[in-house]
């Protein structure tokens, strides 16, 4: 799966090596290790901005998250399945595809992929890749995950056949920069999708759970994702799904 022509220092761009310990740049001798199940290309000191904060937000929640979805995933729309397949049904996967879920969380998205694709997965918290290593494990699934802040991917460019984003970016630092490094690490062709909160699910629900609504009442008002999808893009449609919980953006690099 993983190969050192995938990776590229997102500081420097320069080529990675792989090692035992993880990959290191040849060039400077930075390192970022392997971590029990996934490489780390962020420590969690240097984040900034948005980014640090819904760090510290999902490392704190991360070990009842996905307990906790899919009791709401059941009541809310008759289960996991049903609410997942909204989105994902709109990817285009062939078997053998090697597809990137940016926000990756816990990997509660890759149960569902029909297809017999290579899985990446990149989230910045650590406390989430834990629990994806071991949800991984426990679904006799194999994935590469990465710890990373996805305006600065550690992928080559054109790397990938499908790439997608499911939750977080709407809190990201800079979500626009986020898009362009998901259409950057994609093949030309490749359909890309974007999904994420409404307001609806923001204000109706995350603005009042006790655990999480400090993160979120605010009143700020959030990024228009729409707007940030280059011009150049094909095919860029958006629709809402879920209720109207979340929306989902999709289109195509030329």
């Amino acid at each position: 799966m993983l190969g050192a022509e995938m990776l590229r220092d997102p500081g420097t761009f320069d080529k990675l090596e792989l090692t035992s310990a993880g990959a290191v740049n040849p060039v400077n001798g930075q390192r970022y290790p392997w971590q029990r199940g996934f490489f780390a290309f962020l420590k969690e000191d240097q984040a900034e901005g948005s980014n640090k904060k819904y760090l510290e937000m999902y490392n704190k929640i991360a070990r009842f998250y996905r307990l906790s979805n899919k009791a709401y995933f059941a009541l809310k729309f008759g289960g996991e399945r049903k609410y997942r397949r909204q989105f994902l049904s709109m990817l285009e996967l062939r078997d053998g595809d090697r597809m990137l879920e940016t926000s990756v969380g816990s990997g509660d998205n890759f149960p569902y992929i029909e297809a017999k694709a290579e899985l990446y997965g990149l989230d910045i918290s650590s406390g989430m890749l834990k629990q994806a290593v071991r949800n991984l494990r426990r679904w006799k699934l194999r994935a590469e995950l990465f710890q990373g802040q996805a305006e600065h991917l550690p992928f080559q460019d054109n790397v990938f056949d499908c790439v997608y984003h499911v939750g977080g970016i709407n809190y990201f630092s800079d979500p626009g920069q986020a898009v362009l490094e998901m259409i950057r690490v994609a093949k030309s062709g490749t359909r890309l999708m974007i999904a994420d909160e409404t307001e609806k699910l923001v204000k109706g629900t995350y603005a009042k759970v006790p655990v999480v609504k400090g993160y979120f009442q605010q009143g700020k008002e959030l990024p228009r994702m729409l707007g940030m999808i280059p011009e150049n893009m094909l095919e860029i449609e958006y629709k809402e799904v879920c209720k109207g919980m979340m929306y989902c953006i999709t289109f195509r690099k030329p």
